[in-house]
């Protein structure tokens, strides 16, 4: 039976790979701050080549490439923009529905929320997100301590009468799950929902290797646990289930946020590419452009410049959707369904 080192890491960065740096870029960043640092790049690698080619600014002057190209971009934008207010509303539309439609959705919410009431036993389960999938996770630490009980992992080792290869399964799990829902309920703690707090903490909860995990051990020892340990072990594995289906509602409630606020702000951003690359087709003259800065030809960053407006639509979109694809790619599985190869390889050691 593989030990605790075998399981993959709890903290979504660590699992995911690749450097720090990266990850916040593609996750924790303020999307107008990864579009911004995109804006630079793209304007900056622009001017760089203009002046690094030196026919760059002749060819400018002594051809329509400007005009050419925005005009391509202009009719990109529009189009661009078109599309992508209207994948969004087709998304977005998912949410109406007949009367009847959404009474059914009504009572299965409501039904899902008095089973995690049940399970974190109170009257009535929390209501804002982040609340809601940190009594989940408190939960699973109390089970999962209760566990640890059961089996007397903490008792002294001459009083211990559990099966020592049970012991040493419920310590390794219920170590990783200890320190791991304390670290994911500090995170919820103050976090609200439209920010990518929740959805952050709550990757960081690695459910799925845990009930892997738990119904191994159920069904390696399910015959020789008392009446104790086997209610302490299912009501854990009950509550590892009710996370999975409440992290990924709230994941697609924060998606449609996301696109909500992508439609806004692609809006709002559109309007002056639009402008700029309106008037770099019908106002600006390439070749009688020639005003010069301490010596310094503006022609290459002033084209430069106004190619970079009328991209910033889509540096915007590519911010966005790197996150929501990123996030996507890491929770395509609900439950003990485990994608990444060190996994298998650790599953595979369970089979021997």
């Amino acid at each position: 039976m593989p030990g605790a080192g075998d399981a993959p890491s709890d903290r979504l960065r660590e699992r995911a790979g690749g450097s720090t740096l990266k990850l916040w870029l593609v996750m924790d960043a303020d999307r107008w701050i990864v579009t911004g640092l995109l804006v630079a790049v793209v304007f900056l690698t622009l001017t760089g080549i203009g002046y690094l080619l030196p026919a760059a600014e002749v060819a400018i002057r002594s051809s329509d490439s400007v005009e050419t190209l925005f005009q391509a971009l202009l009719t990109a934008t529009i189009t661009g923009v078109t599309l992508v207010l209207t994948l969004n509303q087709l998304v977005l539309s998912q949410e109406l529905g007949a009367a009847g439609d959404q009474r059914e959705r009504m009572e299965e919410s409501m039904a899902f929320r008095e089973d995690v009431a049940d399970a974190v036993g109170t009257p009535v389960s929390p209501a804002r997100p982040a609340q809601f999938l940190r009594a989940l996770v408190q939960v699973a630490g109390t089970r999962a301590q209760d566990l640890r009980d059961a089996v007397g992992v903490d008792a002294p080792s001459d009083a211990r009468t559990a099966d020592g290869d049970l012991q040493a399964a419920v310590e390794d799990l219920t170590d990783s799950l200890l320190g791991n829902a304390d670290a994911v309920a500090e995170g919820l703690d103050d976090a609200r929902f439209g920010e990518f707090d929740v959805i952050a903490s709550a990757l960081d909860f690695n459910y799925s290797w845990k009930i892997f995990t738990a119904r191994r051990i159920h069904e390696r020892h399910g015959e020789g646990l008392d009446e104790e340990t086997r209610t302490a072990l299912e009501q854990l594995i009950d509550t590892l289930e009710l996370f999975g289906p409440a992290r990924e509602h709230f994941k697609t409630l924060y998606f449609q946020w996301d696109l909500i606020d992508l439609s806004r702000r692609i809006l709002v951003i559109s309007i002056p590419a639009l402008v700029v690359s309106v008037s770099m087709v019908a106002f600006f003259d390439a070749p009688l452009h020639a005003p010069a800065v301490a010596g310094v030809e503006t022609l290459v960053p002033i084209v430069a410049a106004a190619t970079t407006v009328a991209l910033a639509p889509f540096l915007l979109l590519g911010a966005y959707v790197v996150r929501i694809a990123t996030v996507t790619k890491h929770t395509l599985s609900i439950g003990p369904f485990i994608l990444r190869e060190t996994d298998d390889v650790a599953e595979v050691e369970w089979e021997q």
